[in-house]
């Protein structure tokens, strides 16, 4: 008994060295947030297509990640952190631009949270203006693979 509450404690501990390693990490940090926003795009893709039913808790968690997500990613490329990175290096030249970008996905899922769409039509058409977003800014700042 002795060593199995040990070992939960060593993994426990372990876990919370990754996370402060990964919290020191910019690179670490964009890729999670951005993990997260691409699991709650998925999320709402699934809805609007039809492969999930409406879920209006799910529906308002996506938009509030994608929100919270994206309010925090521009100040996740310090200079020095181009490097490991699907990062184009235009942001580091256009920061202001880049931040823009994420400005205007942070407005676009605030205004759809605020008036939450009630169907699978509603969150298609939430998909199209978040995803354009998503997509401009893409297109101009990650490096393709």
């Amino acid at each position: 008994m002795k060593l199995k509450t040990i070992l939960t404690a060593l993994v426990i501990a372990g876990c919370g060295v990754s996370a402060v390693i990964a919290a020191d990490d910019p690179v670490k940090v964009r890729e999670g947030l951005m993990k997260q926003i691409g699991g709650s795009m998925g999320a709402l893709a699934g809805i609007a297509k039809g492969e999930k039913p409406y879920d209006a808790d799910v529906v308002k968690t996506a938009l509030t990640t994608i929100s919270t997500n994206i309010k925090a990613f521009p100040d996740q490329f310090p200079a020095g952190s181009e490097a490991n990175s699907e990062a184009s290096p235009k942001i580091w030249d256009n920061m202001d631009d880049f931040k823009s970008h994420a400005t205007k996905l942070g407005a676009d899922a605030d205004t759809v949270l605020a008036q939450l769409p009630a169907d699978q039509a509603g969150v298609g058409a939430a998909l199209g203006v978040i995803g354009k977003s998503c997509g401009d800014c893409h297109q101009l700042y990650r490096v393709k693979k």
